[in-house]
């Protein structure tokens, strides 16, 4: 089914007003889930307000929290999300980094206590209309085995930077650090595709091309697939995201991260509260002059760009381009989402009693 960005928009809204969140933090989720949409990361847009809203029932999720910074120097912060909805932990959370960054060059916030926040890459882009550098990350439920494990102790990890260019769009990298996110499995198993192997294994440790494992006891791999293929990087990748995001804000890390699905238990470890988020803002200005950078990141582009492509049906890339080119094609054509999943919201906004016009 195909709709404009306008008509899915208020969906959402009129979701996250009918549990009781505020209309700024309903809005706020809204932007986040529709950038995902927008940018073609369908895994984290509209599939995931289903499993938002069942947390909300178990009473995991607050729609009206008391977000608060429990620490915090001239450069640095940490806060307390209160189980709110992670965008709305993350917009908040940025926008202390960004100040801070105005006020003594760099900003760098981690929190606690949280919940799944979308994209990553919606954050980092934030600091770009204040010419900073713009670093997110979060660590997740544990769905991913290290490499040699059967157990699932990291979460799929992802990291985020966004560098402003001059006239060129930005540098957005943001990208999970396991071959696969799980909402991307989620819908790969809607689809009834298959999952490429050296994605995810079995509970057994054996490769496996089931994208409905994790229900079976499997696990994602880290990125590489195999130790032969560099997983081990992977595995390093993923440490570093979980350390920073729980370690440094005092949320739940690895294994303790609370699962962003209701169906899951949690674990009453103690190790932290909820799950992580780190935020990062870096203005160009406290290393050169931004006209300078901006005139350096053009001549890098252009000298990736034009890169010796392996064929005609290939070209060098720049990270982020992809999806700048999908959000144009989103806003004109519209946003196509799967029919399983206009099912689920059709669900959701029945069993609140939530009229929408499919």
């Amino acid at each position: 089914m195909i709709f404009t960005y306008d008509a899915l928009r208020k969906i959402i809204v009129d979701i996250l007003l009918k549990i009781g969140c505020s209309s700024e933090h309903a809005n706020i989720s809204a932007d986040v889930l529709m950038a995902a949409e927008l940018r073609n990361i369908n895994s984290h847009g509209v599939i995931r307000l289903k499993d938002y809203i069942n947390l909300y029932e178990k009473g995991r999720l607050n729609p009206l929290p008391n977000i608060k910074i429990t620490h915090q120097t001239p450069s640095t912060a940490v806060i307390d999300a209160d189980t709110a909805l992670g965008m709305v932990a993350g917009d908040f959370a940025m926008k202390i980094a960004i100040q801070k960054a105005k006020e003594v060059g760099t900003g760098w916030v981690a929190v606690n206590n949280s919940n799944h926040f979308g994209i990553a890459g919606h954050y980092a882009m934030r600091a770009l209309k204040h010419d900073m550098i713009g670093i997110t990350m979060t660590n997740a439920n544990p769905l991913v085995a290290p490499t040699f494990s059967l157990d699932r102790l990291l979460g799929t990890n992802p990291i985020a930077v966004a560098i402003p260019a001059g006239k060129y769009p930005p540098f957005v990298a943001d990208f999970a650090t396991t071959p696969i996110a799980r909402g991307k499995l989620d819908v790969m198993h809607k689809k009834g595709l298959e999952a490429p192997l050296g994605y995810v294994q079995d509970k057994t440790g054996m490769p496996s091309t089931n994208p409905n494992i994790l229900t079976e006891g499997g696990a994602i791999l880290p990125l590489g697939g195999d130790y032969e293929h560099g997983s081990h990087k992977g595995y390093c990748l993923g440490s570093v995201v979980d350390i920073f995001s729980a370690l440094l804000s005092g949320a739940g890390f690895g294994p303790f991260v609370p699962p962003s699905v209701a169906y899951l238990p949690i674990k009453e470890t103690g190790n932290g509260k909820g799950t992580g988020h780190f935020f990062g803002a870096m203005r160009i200005d406290a290393f050169q002059t931004t006209e300078d950078f901006k005139l350096k990141m053009d001549t890098w582009i252009e000298t990736f760009k034009n890169a010796h492509s392996i064929d005609d049906e290939h070209k060098v890339l720049i990270p982020g381009e992809p999806e700048k080119e999908w959000e144009a094609i989103h806003m004109l054509q519209g946003i196509t989402v799967m029919d399983k999943v206009v099912e689920e919201l059709k669900q959701v906004a029945a069993s609140l009693g939530v009229e929408i016009d499919f």
